[in-house]
């Protein structure tokens, strides 16, 4: 199927104290051999966090692990000597590489936090690990590159996030590549007769050009990857 419609309300979820984590793919415990991902893009995971909760310090390997924050701030500090506070609007990316360590916490003076975390795998194994943090991209009803091509860099080629804020009523198109994974992260949006409420996401391959209509003010994520591989 070219588009197919993927509910919030069909995601496993983890909870644990102080945060709930709902898996778009196959996840840790929540395993699922006909769900282990789409292209490169191997989790997107979509977390709530109490104030001062979140992940202690844990290692990743030959991951590149994009972050973008909805509510609130998440504390990320890691083994290269990071530490920052990723505000509401702010993306980060942690390029694992051989090896890194890292935690992720909600900022406790910044009430609760949502966060959108990506895993893809690299193009290329035995990269150094790194860190860097992005501004916000402008409001507006355009889609922004965050991640991969004018955005932050990312060791996955062909990979792009895209972020839109979309008042109601207004459209944008999707970008001319053969695969896409679309969220609606906050609000309502309609694609081509499939209507997405948050926490929802649509799987495109090889049908680019489609044009996505918010039905109310929405908060859009967009992965584009220009290759079918992977």
């Amino acid at each position: 199927m070219a588009v197919a419609l993927y509910a919030g309300s069909d995601r496993s979820s983890t909870t644990a104290e102080g945060r709930v984590t709902r898996h778009s793919f196959s996840f840790g415990q929540h395993y699922d051999p006909d769900n282990l991902g789409f292209g490169p893009l191997v989790c997107h995971n979509d977390d709530e966090l109490s104030p001062a909760a979140g992940y202690p310090d844990h290692p990743h390997s030959e991951l590149e692990i994009v972050t973008w924050v909805l509510e609130g701030a998440l504390v990320h500090t890691d083994s290269t000597g990071a530490r920052h506070v990723v505000e509401a609007g702010r993306a980060q990316v942690l390029s694992a590489g051989t090896g890194i360590r890292h935690s992720e916490v909600a900022d406790p003076g910044s009430g609760r936090c949502r966060f959108v975390q990506a895993w893809l795998a690299p193009t290329a194994a035995g990269a150094s690990p790194s860190y860097v943090l992005g501004e916000a991209p402008p409001r507006g009803s355009a889609l922004v590159e965050v991640a991969g091509g004018s955005g932050l860099p990312i060791g996955t080629t062909g990979a792009r996030l895209l972020v839109a804020r979309l008042s109601p009523g207004a459209s944008v198109t999707l970008p001319d590549e053969p695969r896409q994974h679309v969220f609606a992260a906050t609000g309502a949006v309609s694609l081509d007769g499939l209507s997405l409420r948050s926490g929802d996401a649509v799987r495109i391959e090889d049908e680019p050009g489609h044009v996505v209509t918010a039905d109310v003010e929405t908060e859009l994520l967009v992965w584009s990857f220009g290759t079918l591989g992977g």
